[in-house]
């Protein structure tokens, strides 16, 4: 048989065990959530590159199967990488993208590469807190895509 004060004693406990998980759970979410939104960017980046990268080498190629890859097919690709579409208008496909973070270079045997280069930065700032359990981890990095596709 259970007394009054008994039960005042887990219910004690419960929150004693509640609040020891707690930041560890936080702690979970929070990074499960950064490197799902990570992961989420950086497949958008390569996406958008592999469009780009087929625009180009598309456009590029001429009658007699020799690559001209002029300064408007790489300006038209890196605006279609970071817009979605030739004209540059409309938002990023990924915030923070901007035009001259893409490069569209002919790497020869008729081949056109697209890379992209992105400061990533977290969703909840720059630094995922540790709570106690660590040290901060910082959330500013390089994500880069790179492409490269044969023109035929």
């Amino acid at each position: 048989m259970r007394t009054a004060a008994t039960l005042t004693q887990q219910r004690g406990l419960a929150l004693v065990e509640t609040v020891i998980t707690l930041p560890f759970l936080l702690f979970v979410m929070f990074a499960a959530t950064e490197i799902t939104f990570a992961f989420v960017q950086h497949t958008t980046l390569t996406k958008a590159a592999r469009d780009a990268a087929r625009y180009a080498a598309e456009e590029a190629i001429d009658g007699t199967l020799t690559m001209n890859l002029t300064s408007a097919i790489q300006n038209d690709a890196r605006r279609l990488l970071v817009y979605g579409n030739k004209a540059g208008t409309g938002t990023p496909a990924v915030s923070g993208l901007d035009v001259s973070d893409v490069s569209v270079t002919d790497v020869g045997g008729n081949n056109v590469e697209v890379s992209v280069t992105y400061p990533y930065s977290g969703i909840l700032g720059t630094v995922l807190p540790g709570f106690g359990y660590g040290s901060d981890i910082s959330l500013l990095l390089s994500m880069s895509a790179t492409v490269t596709m044969r023109a035929l």
